[in-house]
């Protein structure tokens, strides 16, 4: 027996090469995969270097829970009133000492990037786009897509986000970016040609692909549940399902968790998590934004590199699993985008979008400075 979706890259050709190979169960290598990865069901795809294999994606299994606490800490990310201003201003001064604007420490950046391959990586709702209402209209501006664009001319740039990597590849509408959707669970490398990428085929990574019917199931179920709580919006985000809260009065936000909760009781095998605004449900295995950000980064090459320098730029709970990873790595730098304090694990912060096109620009603008001789 055979099984047709191992995905197998060549670490030396970089991110864009993969090609899918039959694996017999019977050979020393699926034994190997097997090991070190665990069973997979007939449509799960895995990328594997030839090189060094990635370490097993573990499950979590457990049951949601959904407490006060748990209410608590909804309200905590997602504020709605604000502080006194005194007390405001005073936290917020703090605050910034700890994590300053990376438009004032622009320089700095620079210099701690000498020598070094930047590689960008960027949230999309919040950073490119502002956070509105109604998801399916978190359009970005024709400006910070310009910005984007000549950013990738330069440095290898993703986008990571929780959204369906084809809903936000339609709203960015850029051909030369990496794309991770559904938290790193749904990446695809560039469709066109670039310096960055060798050989014709894109990369495909899914490594929860075999959650996808269970997913699709929770998403039915949760739009019959929900359907009560006026203001709540249900997303199908491919390998997640988000749960958006942001037009639910807060009086509500108890009720809703415990609908979402009365659902995935059903299904151990999915957790839930929380971002701004939103209940995410994730499979249980062990992959998020950060182990993203490293197969994005061990596939360009860089896995064990001093020679790389990745920036990630991001505003939300879940963007911290990469900052993490950059603050442990001891490499690059975090940008949280906020304009309210906020625990972190980002060196620097922006305040809005705006900054964040702006910071691209001087980014772009220094590397064409570089080239030139200016």
């Amino acid at each position: 027996m055979t099984n047709p979706n191992v995905v197998v890259s060549d670490a030396k050709s970089g991110i864009g090469v993969t090609r899918t190979v039959a694996v017999s169960n019977s050979t020393l290598f699926s034994a190997t995969v097997q090991n070190l990865l665990g069973p997979t069901s007939g449509g799960s795809y895995i990328t594997i270097s030839r090189k060094k294999l990635p370490k097993k994606l573990e499950s979590s299994v457990g049951r949601p829970r959904i407490s006060a606490s748990w209410v608590d800490s909804m309200r905590a990310s997602s504020p709605t009133r604000s502080l006194s201003e005194p007390d405001h201003d005073q936290i917020k001064n703090s605050w910034i000492l700890n994590h300053p604007s990376a438009l004032g420490m622009f320089e700095q950046i620079i210099s701690a990037s000498k020598g070094k391959q930047i590689v960008m990586f960027l949230d999309y709702d919040g950073t490119l786009s502002p956070i509105v209402e109604d998801p399916d209209r978190a359009f970005m501006t024709h400006e910070m897509r310009e910005a984007v664009r000549d950013v990738a001319k330069y440095f290898p740039t993703a986008i990571v986000t929780g959204r369906c990597r084809a809903k936000v590849s339609s709203f960015v509408r850029l051909s030369q970016l990496y794309y991770a959707g559904s938290h790193g669970m749904d990446i695809k490398g560039p469709a066109k040609r670039s310096k960055y990428r060798k050989g014709n085929q894109a990369v495909l990574f899914q490594p929860a692909r075999e959650f996808l019917p269970m997913i699709d199931e929770v998403y039915k179920a949760l739009l019959e549940k929900t359907k009560s709580t006026p203001g709540a919006k249900v997303e199908n985000n491919k390998f997640c399902v988000s749960v958006h809260f942001r037009c639910v009065d807060e009086k509500s936000w108890n009720a809703l968790a415990e609908q979402v909760k009365s659902v995935l009781n059903d299904y151990p095998k999915l957790r839930l998590t929380q971002g701004r605004k939103v209940l995410e449900i994730r499979p249980t295995i062990k992959w998020d934004k950060g182990k993203a950000l490293e197969f994005l980064l061990e596939s360009l090459g860089y896995a064990n590199s001093d020679e790389v320098f990745p920036v990630y730029i991001g505003d939300d709970r879940t963007d911290e699993d990469a900052f993490k990873v950059l603050r442990d790595r001891g490499q690059g730098f975090g940008i949280l985008v906020s304009n309210i304090p906020k625990e972190t694990n980002a060196s620097y912060s922006l305040q809005e979008p705006s900054e964040v096109m702006y910071f691209l620009r001087r980014l772009v603008e220094w590397k064409q400075s570089l080239l030139h001789g200016f």
